[in-house]
C-alpha cells in the first residue's frame, strides 16, 4: 500500500483488501457477473510500469516481443490505468461482438466501472485517466516471434484504435455531454482480443489496481495455470525481461516481484508457486477462472 498513508489508514485498507479477497472465494467470477477478458498479447508481454522517457518501448518474453510506438506529442500508456482499461475494453468487445465501444454516458460512470473514484484537479484521477486513455488509443503494436535455431521469424502490426473520441469534461466528470465518448478498435486488434482473450476475474483486477506489477502477475499466472499440467521453472532473468526489464539490478526486481506476488496470492489463493534461487516454480493448480476449455500447451 501507499507509504504516505497513516498507520490506521493502512490497516483499514489492508483489512478491506483481505475481506474482499476472501469474499471472492465464496462465489466464482461467472456467477458473480464479474467474468472478464484480457488481451493475450498484453499477458505474455506487458506495458511500461512507469512513465517512459521515449515514445517507443519493447518487452521481451522468450521468443516473443511486444513493441509499442506512440506519437511523441502524446506518449506511451503506462501504470495501472491502461491495465484497468484493457480488460474492460476486451470484455465489452467480447460481450457486444462489435469493435465500436461506448465508454459511458459520463466520465464518472466510466471510472466507477473500473473501480476508480473520479477526482478532479491537476493531480486528480480524472485528468490522469483521460491522459492514459488518449495514450492507449494512440498506440500501435508490433508483435514478433523469432526462433533463431529454426530460422523462423514472423510479426504482425496492430492498431489499438482506428478512431477515438473522448468527449467528457475533465472539470465536471458527472456532466453528460451532447456526444458519447467512444472508441472504434482497429480491425486486427479487435479480431486478436476477441479470438484469444484470457479469462480473468474483474474483481481481482479492481483489487490489485494500485500495483501495475501485481496486475501483470495476476493475469499471467491466471493464464499459465489454465493449461499447466506439470511443474515448470521460470528463471529469474526470464521473469525480469518479461515483467521488469527497467530494473537495473536483478535483486531489486526479485524483491519487488515477490512482494507483488504475495498480493496476487491473496487473490488467487489456490495458485501453487515456489521460489528457488534459480527462479519461480509453477505447480499445477486449479484455474482461477474456468470460463472455457483450457488450451493445450507445453511449459515454455
Amino acid at each position: 500500500m501507499d507509504g504516505c498513508e497513516a498507520p490506521a489508514e493502512r490497516i483499514s485498507a489492508r483489512a478491506r483488501f483481505h475481506g474482499q479477497a476472501l469474499a471472492m472465494e465464496e462465489v466464482d467470477a461467472k456467477s458473480a457477473g464479474e467474468l472478464g477478458f484480457m488481451p493475450k498479447i498484453f499477458v505474455q508481454a506487458t506495458l511500461p510500469h512507469s512513465r517512459p522517457v521515449v515514445h517507443e518501448f519493447e518487452r521481451i518474453n522468450g521468443k516473443y516481443s511486444l513493441h509499442l510506438t506512440a506519437p511523441p506529442s502524446v506518449g506511451l500508456p503506462y501504470g495501472s490505468y491502461p491495465r484497468l482499461v484493457l480488460p474492460w475494453l476486451t470484455t465489452e468487445a467480447v460481450r457486444t461482438k462489435s469493435p465500436e465501444i461506448r465508454l459511458g454516458a459520463t466520465f464518472s460512470e466510466f471510472m466507477y466501472s473500473l473501480g476508480l473514484t473520479p477526482v478532479t484537479g491537476k493531480r486528480g484521477t480524472v485528468r490522469r485517466m483521460r491522459d492514459q486513455l488518449h495514450r492507449l488509443f494512440s498506440t500501435t503494436i508490433r508483435w514478433t516471434y523469432t526462433d533463431e535455431a529454426r530460422g523462423q521469424a514472423s510479426g504482425r502490426g496492430l492498431v489499438i484504435a482506428g478512431e477515438h473520441q473522448l468527449m467528457w469534461s475533465p472539470r465536471d466528470p458527472a456532466l453528460q455531454p451532447s456526444w458519447r465518448s467512444r472508441v472504434v478498435l482497429g480491425a486486427e486488434f479487435f479480431n486478436e482480443i476477441t479470438s484469444s482473450a484470457v479469462p480473468v476475474d474483474l474483481r481481482a483486477i479492481r483489487l490489485l489496481k494500485r500495483s501495475p506489477l501485481a496486475l501483470d502477475i495476476y493475469v499471467w499466472l491466471t493464464y499459465r495455470m489454465s493449461y499447466l499440467r506439470k511443474p515448470c521453472l521460470i528463471p529469474w532473468e526470464a521473469l525480469r525481461r518479461q515483467f521488469g526489464a527497467d530494473y537495473t539490478r536483478a535483486t531489486d526486481f526479485r524483491c519487488r516481484f515477490l512482494s507483488s506476488l504475495r498480493l496476487v496470492l491473496h487473490v488467487y489463493v489456490k495458485a501453487r508457486v515456489r521460489q528457488s534461487p534459480r527462479g519461480l516454480w509453477l505447480l499445477a493448480s486449479p484455474p482461477h477462472v474456468a470460463a472455457a476449455d483450457p488450451p493445450r500447451r507445453v511449459c515454455a
